[in-house]
Formats: C-alpha cells, sequence, structure tokens
C-alpha cells in the first residue's frame, strides 16, 4: 500500500496529525481558570489567535509560491512547537498572549502550503484526479486524530492540567523532522520565481474567472458554516439534555464520522458528479442548522450526525475544486485566500449568531444560520453548476 502512495503524501499525514491531535483542547478553559484568567481574557485570546492568523494568511501563502511549500510548512511546524512550550511552562495573561499570536501565525504558516504541495505532487506524477481521495484521506487523518486526542487529553488531565501541554510539545515537533523530509516536486522547483505585485496580478485574473471565484466562494462559506456548527454542537448537547460526562464520547464519534466520510468522499464525488455533490452539500449543511433548530433532544443527535457526514465530504471536495481552477505559481496564495475568507466569514458571522443565540435562542440563531447559508451558498456555486457548465 505504501508503493502506491504519492511523493510527500506519509510526510503530510504526519503533518495533519501533529496538527489536530489537540490533547490540550478538552481541558483548555480549566487550565486558563486555573491560571488565573476570567472568560473574557479567555475570549479575548481566542480573537487575538485569529487575528494573528488572518494577518499572516495571504503573506504565509505567498511565502509558500515563492520561497516553496516546503520552507513554509518546516517554519509553521517549528512555530507551533515554540507555541505549545511557552503554553507550558507559563501562566500569565501576557505569555499566553505571546504563544497564541506565535501559534496563529504557525498555523497559516501550514493551512493552504499543506494543499498545495499534496496537489502539486500529484500534478508532478500525473495523478491529480486523485487529490480528492489523497486530500481526503489526510483530512480524515486529522478528524481521528482529534478524536482520540480528546480522549488522550482528558487522561492525561487526571495527572494535572498541565500534563497535556508539555505532551503536546512532542505530539507538535513531531511535524518538524515529517517537513525536513518534504520534497518539492520538479516542475515546482523549476518554476520562474515571482514577486508579490506579479503573484497578486495573478490572483486577481485568477479570482476575475466566475467558476475560480465561484469555487473559493462556495469552499469558504462551506468551511465558515461548518466552524460555526462546531461551536453549537456542544450547547446543543445541553438544551437536549446529554450528561456532560458523555460529551467527549459524542465529540469523538462525531470527528470519526466526518473522518470516514473524508476518506471515502473521491467515491461519492465520482458517482455523483459535480453538480450533484455541489448540491448535496449544500442542501444538507442547510438542512442540518434547520433541523437542528426545529428538533433539540435525545433523538435529534442523529441530525449531528448527518451533517458532520457532509462535513467529512465537503472539505477534499471543495478543496479539489479550487486547485482544478489554479495555477501551480499562486496555488498557496489562493488556497491561502480561501482560508482567511473563512475566518472573515466567522468573525462577521460569529458575534451575529452569538447575539441572537443569548438575546432569542439557540434555535433562532441555527434557523437563520441555515437560512443565509442556503441563499449565499446557491448563489456561489451557480456559475459551476449552470446549464452547459463542465
Amino acid at each position: 500500500m505504501l508503493k502506491n502512495l504519492p511523493s510527500n503524501a506519509l510526510q503530510l499525514y504526519l503533518i495533519k496529525i501533529a496538527k489536530w491531535f489537540n490533547l490540550v483542547m478538552p481541558i483548555v478553559v480549566l487550565f486558563y481558570q486555573e491560571n488565573g484568567l476570567s472568560m473574557s481574557q479567555i475570549f479575548l485570546l481566542k480573537s487575538i489567535y485569529s487575528i494573528a492568523m488572518v494577518i499572516a494568511e495571504l503573506p504565509s501563502g505567498y511565502l509558500a509560491d515563492v520561497w516553496g511549500c516546503r520552507r513554509t510548512i518546516l517554519m509553521g511546524a517549528i512555530l507551533g512547537t515554540i507555541g505549545i512550550m511557552i503554553y507550558s511552562f507559563s501562566s500569565s495573561f501576557a505569555s499566553f498572549v505571546i504563544a497564541e499570536i506565535i501559534l496563529g501565525i504557525g498555523f497559516s504558516f501550514v493551512s493552504g502550503a499543506d494543499s498545495a504541495m499534496l496537489y502539486d505532487s500529484l500534478k508532478a506524477e500525473n495523478r491529480e484526479d486523485e487529490y480528492i481521495k489523497y486530500e481526503g484521506r489526510i483530512t480524515s487523518g486529522g478528524n481521528f486524530a482529534e478524536a482520540l486526542a480528546g480522549i488522550a487529553g482528558g487522561l492525561l488531565a487526571t495527572f494535572s492540567l498541565r500534563t497535556p501541554y508539555y505532551f503536546q510539545i512532542f505530539v507538535a515537533a513531531t511535524a518538524i523532522p515529517a517537513a525536513i523530509f518534504l520534497k518539492e516536486p520538479q516542475h515546482i522547483l523549476e518554476r520562474t520565481r515571482l514577486t508579490m505585485k506579479k503573484i497578486i496580478g495573478i490572483v486577481k485574473l485568477t479570482y476575475l474567472q466566475p467558476e475560480m471565484r465561484s469555487a473559493i466562494l462556495i469552499s469558504s462559506l462551506t468551511g465558515a458554516a461548518t466552524l460555526t456548527y462546531a461551536w453549537f454542537v456542544q450547547p446543543y448537547f445541553q438544551k437536549a439534555g446529554v450528561p456532560v460526562s458523555v460529551f467527549g464520547i459524542l465529540w469523538t464519534l462525531l470527528n470519526l464520522t466526518a473522518g470516514i466520510f473524508s476518506m471515502y468522499s473521491y467515491r461519492i464525488e465520482r458517482s455523483l458528479g459535480k453538480n450533484g455533490t455541489l448540491l448535496l452539500i449544500v442542501v444538507f449543511i442547510s438542512l442540518g442548522f434547520i433541523l437542528t433548530s426545529i428538533q433539540i433532544s435525545l433523538a435529534g443527535i442523529a441530525i449531528l450526525f448527518g451533517f458532520y457526514m457532509v462535513r467529512g465530504i465537503a472539505t477534499p471536495v471543495l478543496k479539489d475544486y479550487i486547485n482544478q481552477y489554479t495555477d501551480s505559481k499562486v496555488r498557496a496564495t489562493i488556497l491561502s485566500v480561501r482560508n482567511l475568507e473563512i475566518r472573515i466569514i466567522f468573525a462577521c458571522v460569529g458575534p451575529v449568531l452569538g447575539y441572537l443565540t443569548d438575546t432569542f435562542s439557540l434555535q433562532t440563531a441555527l434557523l437563520v444560520a441555515g437560512i443565509a447559508y442556503f441563499v449565499a451558498a446557491m448563489l456561489s456555486i451557480w456559475p459551476m453548476i449552470k446549464p452547459h457548465q463542465k
């Protein structure tokens, strides 16, 4: 089986797992509180992380295109390890701010560059039609890692709330040797190095193409929608009467579900075709929001699993549609634009949905989100599914 793996696939698997095997997530709020942080400070930290990531997103994509994805990913892996090390040995808000900035920049250096590296590695072997298959498998590896880390992190926290951070250093550090052993595809090594001005010009021309703009918009909207939905999962569990002790188990199962469907997303896309797959994603994600706004109960948890099934399909498929329209010279930059748009949409929509939840109800916020996503997503995919579109 390893013989059939494309170049760089194994290293990218390890990098994805190192990024998503997050041992600290189950106890992060408790850790902050143990170190004297208030909830407002905790939310401020997350905002600082997002801002750092947004600011670094496009520059990191540019660096990946002109400096090389391997070097950019390696820099991201090093910064990620440093950020966790600072967390592990710190106990003040100021130190945590520094760690969050470093982690945000580090994450931006990896995001986009990893998918660009995979696509160009496959392209070098004339196997780019297998991108969904391998992106799906790597994404599923991340989902499985996130699921298992929830259990492992909870067990490590029984020793102390700082113990998961100590172990997280070694997890993050595994991405460094994996990045070192990445190899830039030959056609990338031979490309002309472009200035920032020229890359921005190519990006503008690329973005003016209706199909390309459509692919980026639907991927960004869907990414923001699934990120938003994830923040509704725990409030939904609470409203449905799920015991707190079961939260971790359900969270693990949801991520495993997304991972399994990511693994087989290429078969689903091949069976349904582009138009059918796009409509499946838009309709079922919209229904996920709308149906959970109607049915909040233990039985309604089945809707969450349906949503995560489609979430698993969406990520690799929609990234592939972007790659199909993108020049290798600016692939990492274009994928960074997609990640940037996800964060901007989430930053704009999140507070509104939070206000609706606090002022009206969880159901109202879910219903509004579902309708808004459906309208925006259908408008976005029209250039890709209109008659005579190949």
